[in-house]
């Protein structure tokens, strides 16, 4: 059957007025047909592939977050992430939420056995019995029963198990797409922590060795050797400095507090180590966009509610279509407690309820387009994840590309420098240069040391980006 066949109207005319033979027939041969569309997954819009002009390789295997990310102390902290991490809590609270109204969807494919026991003893007035005489009459039941169970013949309750089954899948899988944010999230907190451990180290270093700078050059200047020049500008230098140090320990400060937060507060955080001390990354290969979609859980999540709006607009459609349902009872019914279980005592009910729509002023209709819209929203919502996970991989292979050549140009322009700052202070010493230009070149060659941890760290942030975006192993 169609989708095509199911829009024609004939739905409408069934909930317009009294049914005619034509559409008896109808009924009669949609009877075991699912209303449910087809579910076919919508073409990706996006490019086939992430770089223009620069051959595919194959994709590179994804390793498990411990295998990728080697720093035992990350290993200690990302694990104290997955069991303390509230948000991480809520969102698998919510994966047993959907898992539990899943089952109580499926629950109502099949009928509900209880057991049944009622005693009922009624006293009527001589005045009400007609006969002039006081009544009193007891009435005791036991059995089992079946009720209002729904024969599905047109596929509603397997629409809306359908429907609520793809519901959990999606929570599901955006829990994973959480735990691999969650996780990235620790790693990139972990590598700017080290990263303003190593820029706090080198200024304090800094700071010390300007600090016994401007010690000498006070020295020099009681011998007539500096000028009140030279004074100012080393303790200018050396202010400028301890500045930076005050900047760098209050953001460790906060990043440490956000790593804690991350963590649950559970462990006590390691001392991090300078980032150019961080072990190297494996380089990942995304390959084709078609692989990314395979990997990435939220994506998997946006199908997976694609899927539910598809199985929603089956329930509505039979919403249009008679329902039977069936109510059951065997058991024993006496006037006497002690006569339940003699003979002749059996009782049964067997009640089959048709509900057939005639008129409902429009609200069928109504519903039914409304899971349409629905669904044309969640399409929608999984071409624009996917068009955002295209995106964020091509982001994510140009900052590693960009920054790897910023790294290599800032370490050549820290050689440059150093070498420079070493032939300035040669100069000074031998009377040709001045002192301020020891400065300017020790000024010079702190900033491209700042530069190069930044640049390291940077490397390091977009080489996780990459891993998490690629579905970090989910």
């Amino acid at each position: 059957m169609t989708e095509r066949n199911l829009d024609s109207g004939r739905p409408a005319r069934l909930a317009a007025g009294l049914p005619t033979a034509a559409s008896l027939i109808a009924v009669a041969l949609l009877a075991g047909c699912s209303l449910i569309p087809t579910y076919q997954r919508p073409v990706a819009p996006i490019p086939q592939h992430f770089v223009a002009d620069v051959p595919e390789t194959g994709a590179s295997v994804l390793p498990d977050w411990r295998a990728y990310f080697p720093d035992p102390a990350l290993h200690t902290l990302i694990e104290a992430a997955l069991a303390n991490n509230r948000d991480l809590r809520i969102a698998l609270a919510r994966v047993e939420e959907a898992r539990a109204l899943a089952g109580v969807a499926r629950a109502d494919r099949f009928p509900t056995l209880a057991a049944q026991a009622d005693a009922n003893r009624t006293h009527t007035p001589a005045d009400l019995t007609g006969f002039g005489v006081a009544r009193t009459t007891s009435r005791y039941d036991l059995g089992l029963g079946v009720t209002s169970f729904e024969l599905d013949f047109w596929g509603r309750v397997a629409a809306l198990n359908e429907a609520a089954k793809a519901q959990y899948l999606a929570s599901d899988e955006a829990a994973r797409s959480f735990r691999v944010s969650l996780i990235g999230d620790v790693v990139s907190t972990w590598y700017q922590l080290t990263g303003l451990a190593e820029q706090t180290q080198l200024a304090e270093d800094t700071l010390k060795t300007r600090e016994d700078s401007l010690d000498l050059i006070r020295k020099r200047r009681e011998a007539g050797l500096a000028t009140d020049l030279d004074v100012l500008a080393a303790e200018s230098l050396v202010e400028s400095v301890r500045t930076q140090w005050a900047e760098l320990k209050r953001q460790r400060t906060q990043t440490e507090n956000a790593l804690r937060l991350l963590t649950g507060m559970a462990v006590p955080l390691p001392a991090p180590p300078g980032v150019s001390d961080s072990p190297a990354l494996v380089e990942l290969a995304p390959g084709l966009p078609s692989e990314v979609l395979l990997q990435r859980p939220d994506v998997r999540a946006a199908e997976q509610r694609l899927i539910a709006s598809n199985a929603n607009i089956g329930a509505a459609r039979a919403a249009f279509f008679p329902r039977i349902a069936l109510t059951a009872n065997f058991g024993t019914a006496s006037s006497a407690l002690s006569g339940l279980f003699d003979a002749g005592s059996q009782a049964w009910l067997f009640q089959p309820v048709l509900n057939l729509p005639l008129f409902d002023a429009g609200r069928s209709q109504a519903n039914l387009e409304v899971a349409q819209a629905r669904k044309v929203q969640a399409v929608a919502d999984y071409e624009k994840t996917i068009q955002q996970a295209f995106r964020e991989v091509a982001d994510a292979l140009a900052a590693r590309t960009g920054y790897a050549e910023q790294l290599t140009s800032q370490e050549a322009n820290l050689r440059a420098q150093r070498a420079r700052l070493e032939r300035v202070k040669a100069r000074e010493q031998a009377g040709i240069a001045s002192y301020l230009e020891v400065l300017d070149a020790s000024r010079d060659a702190f900033s491209a040391e700042q530069a190069v941890v930044v640049s390291r760290l940077q490397l390091l942030s977009a080489q996780v980006t990459l891993y998490k975006v690629l579905g970090g192993g989910a």
